[in-house]
């Protein structure tokens, strides 16, 4: 029988509060036996990098200010903007507000937008 140990926060490890796509149970369980086998020297820095582009990229969340600078870098209004997120214009101003905050799939398109622009939307 195996035995791994498992590290809550072993070194070297993002303790930043950052909202990611959620890996399956079984990809996660892998990911962190591997991180506890580096930990313990058993697989080197290569081998590891390996295993870490399995996970999913982590966004930083979007907030209201983020939001809107982005809406205006781009020039467009929050019409627009809703229909190039796929969105509705009540839901765009809602997150200017702070009264809602994006997820899912419109946290993944605001982050492309940003990174590289308006034409990924297109």
């Amino acid at each position: 029988m195996q035995h791994v140990l498992h590290h809550p926060q072993a070194p070297g490890r993002n303790t930043k509060s950052k909202i990611a796509a959620k890996p399956s149970r079984i990809l996660d369980a892998v990911h962190d036996s591997a991180a506890d086998l580096h930990d313990l020297g058993f697989i080197d820095a290569r081998r590891m990098k390996a295993y870490d582009a399995l996970m999913p990229a982590t966004i930083e969340p979007f907030t209201v200010n983020r939001i809107r600078l982005l809406r205006q870098k781009l020039n467009i209004s929050q019409t627009v903007f809703a229909a190039l997120l796929n969105t509705s214009e009540s839901t765009v101003k809602k997150w200017e507000a702070g009264d809602k905050s994006p997820s899912g799939p419109s946290l993944k398109l605001l982050d492309l937008a940003e990174r590289k622009g308006m034409e990924v939307l297109l």
